[in-house]
C-alpha cells in the first residue's frame, strides 16, 4: 500500500500559514500577470500587421521551449529549491515585462519575450505546485492544493477582466498603457515571491543513485494513466474556449452568451475547488476521479447535441464544477503516486506532456472540425475523458482511497 501522501519538506504537520500567504498571493498575481501579457501580446502582433500565423508561432514558443528544461528544473526543485524556483520565475517574467514595454517593435522582440515569459511561467508554476505540497504537510495536502487552485483560479479570472476594463469598447486596448501595468505588477511579484520562504531544513544531498528515472516513474501503477488523464483534462478545457466561439456560430448564438457561458464555467470551477479537500476526504481519491471525469464527459457528450441556451448554461456549469475536481485531481494524484524524492520531477513531467498536447490535440482537432463540424469535436473530447478517467481509476495502486 503507498502511504497518501509523503512530501519531502519540513512542515509534517498542519498548515504552515507564514508560507501559504505570501505564496497563494503570488500565485493570484502571477497568473493574472501571465494572461495580461499573453492578451496584450496578441492585440500588439494586431497593431504591428503581422500575418496571423505569427500568434501560433509566438504561443508555440512560450509553450514549448521552455517545456524542454521542465524535467531538469523538477530535479533540481527535488533537491530543496522550490522556493529558489519561485524566484528565479519571477525575476524572469519581470525581464520578459521590461521587454514587452521597451521594445514591442518586431515580431521576433514579441517572440524573444514570450520564449522569456513562458521560461518564467514553468518556474513559476513548478515551484508553486510543489509548495503547494509543502505548504500543508502530509495531513493537509490536500486542503492546501485546493486553496492554491482557487488562488489559481482567481488569477486567471482578473487576467482577462483587467484587459477588458482597460479596454472598454475599443477594438484594440491600449497596449502599450498595459504593457507599463504589467511592468508594475512584475515588480510587485517579484517582491511578492522573495517573501517565500525555502525549506526550514534540508536533507541531504542526493547522490546518482537517489535519481529516479523518469522511466521508472512512468512504469510506476496508475502513473502513466494519471499522466493521459491530465493531459486529456486540460487540453479539452482549451479546446473548449477555442470551439465554443465556432459551436456559438453554428448554432446562431450571439457572442456575448458564448462569453457569459465561458464565464460560467469558470465560476464553476472555482466553487468546486473551494470544496475539493471536502470531497477527496469524504468520497475518496478513486471514486472522485472516476466521478468528476466521467461527469465532464457527459458534459462534452450532451454539448455535441443541439441544445436550447438554457440546458447550454446548465451543462456548462455542471461541466465547469466537474472539471474543476479533475483538473485539481490530475496535480494531486501524480504527487500522491511519486516517490517523496521525486515529486519535483513527477510535476514537471506533468507539465510537460500538458504543454506538447497543448499544441499536438489543437492542430488535430483542427482537422476533425474541418470534417466532422465542432460536434465532433465536443465527441471526441467526451469519449476520451471517459476513457482516460475509468483508466485513472482502475489503475489506482491496490488499497488506495
Amino acid at each position: 500500500m503507498i502511504e497518501e501522501p509523503s512530501a519531502p519538506a519540513a512542515v509534517r504537520s498542519g498548515v504552515d500559514y507564514r508560507l501559504l500567504i505570501p505564496f497563494l498571493s503570488h500565485v493570484v498575481l502571477a497568473q493574472m500577470l501571465i494572461l495580461v501579457v499573453r492578451i496584450t501580446t496578441s492585440y500588439r502582433t494586431i497593431e504591428l500587421g503581422l500575418p496571423v500565423v505569427w500568434l501560433g508561432i509566438i504561443a508555440t514558443g512560450f509553450a514549448i521551449v521552455p517545456a524542454f528544461c521542465a524535467l531538469y528544473v523538477g530535479r533540481w526543485i527535488d533537491r530543496g529549491n522550490d522556493a529558489k524556483a519561485c524566484w528565479i520565475g519571477a525575476a524572469f517574467v519581470f525581464i520578459a515585462a521590461i521587454g514587452f514595454w521597451a521594445w514591442p517593435r518586431s515580431a521576433l522582440h514579441l517572440l524573444s519575450f514570450s520564449i522569456l515569459l513562458g521560461f518564467g511561467h514553468m518556474f513559476c508554476m513548478a515551484g508553486h505546485q510543489m509548495i503547494a505540497v509543502r505548504g500543508g504537510g502530509t495531513r493537509n495536502r490536500e486542503t492546501v492544493l485546493g486553496h492554491y487552485m482557487v488562488a489559481a483560479s482567481v488569477g486567471q479570472g482578473l487576467g482577462p477582466f483587467v484587459v477588458a476594463w482597460l479596454g472598454g469598447s475599443a477594438a484594440l486596448p491600449p497596449t502599450q498603457k498595459l504593457f507599463a501595468i504589467s511592468l508594475g505588477a512584475a515588480a510587485v511579484g517579484v517582491g511578492l515571491a522573495l517573501l517565500i520562504r525555502p525549506e526550514a531544513k534540508r536533507g541531504r544531498q542526493r547522490d546518482a543513485r537517489d535519481v529516479v528515472p523518469v522511466g521508472d516513474l512512468l512504469r510506476l501503477r496508475g502513473f502513466s494513466a494519471v499522466m493521459a488523464s491530465s493531459i486529456v483534462t486540460i487540453t479539452a478545457l482549451d479546446l473548449l474556449v477555442i470551439y465554443l466561439p465556432v459551436l456559438g456560430t453554428e448554432r446562431q448564438i450571439d457572442s456575448n452568451h458564448i462569453g457569459l457561458l465561458l464565464t460560467a464555467r469558470s465560476l464553476a470551477a472555482l466553487v468546486s475547488r473551494v470544496f475539493y479537500s471536502r470531497l477527496i476526504f469524504g468520497i475518496g481519491r478513486t471514486l472522485l476521479t472516476l466521478t468528476s471525469m466521467l461527469a465532464s464527459a457527459a458534459g462534452f457528450l450532451i454539448l455535441a447535441i443541439s441544445l436550447s441556451l438554457p440546458a447550454m448554461y446548465v451543462v456548462m456549469v455542471a461541466l465547469g464544477f466537474a472539471m474543476g475536481i479533475a483538473s485539481t485531481l490530475t496535480i494531486s494524484s501524480v504527487v500522491h503516486l511519486a516517490p517523496a524524492q521525486a515529486c519535483g520531477t513527477a510535476l514537471t513531467l506533468r507539465m510537460t506532456g500538458n504543454r506538447i498536447g497543448q499544441i499536438v490535440f489543437p492542430a488535430l482537432a483542427g482537422v476533425l472540425a474541418a470534417a466532422t463540424g465542432v460536434a465532433g469535436i465536443m465527441l471526441a473530447l467526451g469519449l476520451g475523458l471517459a476513457a482516460s478517467g475509468i483508466a485513472a481509476a482502475i489503475r489506482q495502486p491496490q488499497g488506495q482511497a
